[in-house]
């Protein structure tokens, strides 16, 4: 059975950091293509981030450019979102999704890609 499980959300001031963590289990992590995503409250669900099968190519929203990293440990089953210089407006819950790619390294910002999503973690940005 297909599981992603979210982890390291919290509360942290303006400016601080936090490293969200996405544990894989029950499927072939390295023939997914993996995404982070956020939904604030009142809002629409959002694409934050996403890393091909590999672990190449990133993509990130304009909104988290040059503040937040995606990386992944393909060994490990798992993915990660570091997130740094963080803002209020940061405040979400964050979820992990996964789409099968195959033999294919795509990425995708777009919810309807991902089949499979984890739970979410809440991260809170405030002083």
């Amino acid at each position: 059975q297909l599981q992603l499980v979210e982890s390291g959300g919290g509360l942290v001031q303006p400016g601080g950091s936090l490293r969200l963590s996405c544990a894989a289990s029950g499927f072939n992590f390295d023939l997914y293509t993996i995404g982070w995503f956020r939904q604030a409250p009142g809002k629409e669900r959002e694409g934050v981030s996403s890393i091909d099968r590999v672990g190449d190519s990133p993509i990130y929203s304009d909104s988290v450019k040059g503040r937040f990293t995606i990386s992944r440990d393909n060994a490990r089953d798992m993915v990660y979102l570091e997130m740094n210089i963080l803002k209020p407006e940061d405040t979400a819950v964050y979820y992990c999704a996964a789409e099968f790619a195959g033999i294919l390294r795509s990425t995708s910002l777009k919810e309807s890609t991902y089949p499979y999503w984890g739970q979410g973690t809440q991260v809170t940005v405030s002083s």
